[in-house]
């Protein structure tokens, strides 16, 4: 019996050693895992500075968790059909603050005023006269000093500012790309069949967000462990990047961190899931219904169902119907646009970010369309109460020349200007506040207009040529602005066209600077390896030099559109412009007029990923099927022309219809 007390004893206590012993491991692994997550997120967001989830967190900054959508972890996976904003989809999660010292651009700044030829590459200003000069509608723009304005004959300057001004050369993107007008060089191509029946953007999403957390996942593993065996601090280490065939492009000056801009995307939405995101949000629009009734609201209701209800277009004398989506619909809502719409333009807004258009260089977009609707008769009305559409008509290219500090490396006081202003307008009228501003409207082609515009512009419908659905462009109700890059404000059409299908004997064309991470990739397999491939740098500078380049285009069959820093670029217009086939290669990038143009038709599309096999692409395109499409290309030609005065179809009211459309097929009664 004795025996057996000490026995049992004995059990007791090697049973609370064995529970203390467990006690303590269990702490230690919660302790190491806890610190893991820690280090990983410190990592993510100094070194991605991308839209990546933020491991341990639960909290997101845009977008919402509809109750459907499942968990993996502690991330909601979020279902397309339970969101209109395509800034949050395939589980990425915004990280907006990564330094939490404001809103921050992670990227040095250049010497504003060294800007550069968008085509080819070349410095711009360094011959620049005393002042800080724009041409502004016909008329030299001043800040502070005498300016002289651009000079045509010098490379054809768009800006003209001193090296001595205290403005500086900016990015020109909202994560990192210079403000120089190498700009066209941004593009995309992606080669992809239209999408399958079967076909399931769920299943999508579920692959992309396990690929994308299993990347993020192995990345930072990878890094971290690199850093700590180095020694070295993870707050100092630069950006590393790889692309699928683990090629890294990094900028040659090692000193530079231009987190996003060098960064490839870390989740990617290809044409064929922002085709089906686009019919799913058609289907189930969220647009916020007015607080009260208006017979506007009625109109475009009786609109909205005769452009469903479209008759059947058959042989149009006037639209070539294979460069649509659907051509009926798109005919029904053009012609009632153009016997209904009504647009009212605020008076408000002081020069020159408000009512002072920059008409010449990459950002012209923006500055056309508001010279061509602030003067037009048919479509403006000076009675609001008439209006269907609401245009807030600043600049964001003079927002961010006027307004940025210089070296500040922050632009928050750009995005409360525009909330100032969006404010005053709520508190003057009544408009806004009916609809929390969804009957208002923006045009924006700087890189920075997603940043400037969101939260207090969210529900607008944005006209933005930075059209990056990881950005937070909402496709559905956003607009994709074709970011055209004027030479000649005096003659927008200048150049226009180009040689026959016979006389282009270049396979593909491609030349400008290196911006970003994607264009070393390109010369790295491209640049003088194969006699059909002509695939440069930066073209040296001289007029001689840009036509050249214009020479180039209009003698090749396909006009490499790659990305820069961003995932917008002039020359995917520039290619339509001398009737030259573009090859997008961009990831996420929506393009121009998305919602109502079928891209297919008349344009290739290239992963990313595919640069490798970029020639064998475009070689197993038949000689047939190239035809199609670059006589598609001569007649989609119309559709982005500036027209000193306005022609039916042509790119002011290209966009005018896109905003117009976007907003009748979003509408819900009250």
């Amino acid at each position: 019996m004795e025996y057996a007390l000490q026995f049992q004893k004995l059990c007791q206590v090697e049973t609370r050693r064995l529970l203390f012993v467990m006690g303590i491991v269990a702490i230690i692994v919660l302790v190491s895992q806890s610190l893991t997550l820690q280090l990983a997120n410190v990592h993510l967001s100094l070194f991605l500075d991308h839209d990546v989830p933020i491991l341990g967190r639960n909290n997101f900054l845009t977008g919402y968790s509809s109750p459907k959508s499942p968990m993996v972890g502690n991330f909601p996976l979020f279902n397309a059909s339970d969101m209109t904003d395509t800034s949050v989809f395939l589980g990425v999660v915004k990280n907006t603050d990564p330094f939490n010292m404001g809103e921050i651009i992670e990227h040095d700044i250049e010497t504003k005023g060294n800007d550069r030829d968008p085509e080819n590459g070349f410095a711009l200003n360094k011959d620049r006269g005393p002042g800080n000069a724009f041409e502004l509608d016909g008329n030299a723009f001043e800040l502070g000093k005498d300016r002289n304005p651009d000079d045509e004959s010098s490379s054809e300057r768009v800006v003209d500012l001193d090296t001595n001004s205290k403005l500086e050369n900016v990015k020109n993107t909202e994560h990192g790309s210079p403000l120089e007008n190498t700009k066209p060089e941004d593009g995309s191509f992606e080669h992809i069949n239209k999408p399958d029946n079967a076909f399931s953007t769920d299943t999508v999403r579920e692959a992309r967000t396990t690929m994308t957390l299993e990347k993020v996942g192995i990345a930072v593993g990878k890094q971290l462990t690199e850093t700590l065996a180095k020694g070295e601090n993870p707050g100092l280490l630069q950006s590393r990047h790889a692309t699928s065939g683990n090629i890294s492009a990094m900028n040659s000056n090692p000193t530079r961190k231009k987190m996003r801009s060098q960064m490839p995307p870390l989740s990617i939405m290809s044409i064929s899931e922002m085709n089906l995101l686009l019919l799913r949000s058609r289907a189930s629009s969220r647009s916020m219904r007015p607080r009260w009734s208006s017979v506007r609201d009625q109109e475009i209701l009786s609109a909205k169902s005769r452009i469903l209800n479209a008759p059947i277009v058959k042989n149009d004398q006037e639209l070539y119907a294979s460069l649509f989506r659907n051509v009926s619909m798109f005919k029904r809502s053009y012609e009632l646009m153009e016997r209904m719409l009504k647009v009212y333009v605020y008076k408000e807004g002081k020069r020159p970010i408000f009512h002072q258009p920059v008409l010449k260089g990459i950002y012209a977009s923006e500055g056309w369309f508001m010279k061509l609707m602030e003067g037009n008769k048919r479509f403006v009305v000076k009675d609001p109460k008439k209006a269907h559409l609401f245009y807030m008509p600043f600049s964001s290219r003079m927002l961010e020349y006027t307004v940025y500090v210089p070296n500040s490396h922050n632009r928050t006081n750009l995005a409360k200007y525009l909330k100032n202003y969006a404010d005053m307008i709520a508190a003057k009228y009544p408009f806004w506040n009916r609809t929390g501003g969804a009957d208002h409207f923006l045009v924006a082609c700087h890189d920075w207009a997603p940043y400037e515009t969101r939260h207090h512009m969210e529900r607008c419908i944005k006209a933005l040529c930075n059209a990056d659905v990881t950005m937070g462009y909402k496709i559905g109700r956003d607009v994709s602005l074709p970011e055209t890059y004027v030479r000649s404000a005096k003659n927008p059409l200048r150049d226009v066209g180009g040689k026959p299908p016979s006389e282009r004997p270049i396979l593909a064309f491609f030349a400008g600077s290196m911006h970003g991470y994607l264009r070393p990739i390109l010369l790295q397999y491209w640049e003088n390896k194969d006699p059909d491939m002509k695939i440069f740098g930066p073209m040296p500078r001289g007029v001689a030099s840009k036509m050249n380049y214009i020479q180039h285009m209009k003698t090749s069959k396909y006009c490499i559109c790659a990305k820069g820093y961003e995932v917008n670029s002039p020359r995917v217009v520039e290619a339509i412009f001398y009737e030259c086939v573009p090859v997008i290669i961009s990831d996420n990038f929506v393009p121009p007029f998305f919602d109502v143009l079928d891209w297919y038709s008349f344009s290739v599309f290239v992963p990313e990923k595919d640069i490798s096999n970029l020639k064998n692409i475009l070689l197993s395109i038949p000689e047939e099927k190239y035809l199609a499409m670059q006589l598609r290309v001569k007649k989609v030609q119309r559709h982005f022309l500036w027209h000193s005065k306005p022609m039916k179809y042509d790119m002011f009211h290209m966009i005018l219809h896109a905003i117009w459309y976007n907003r009748v097929l979003q509408i819900k009664p009250r």
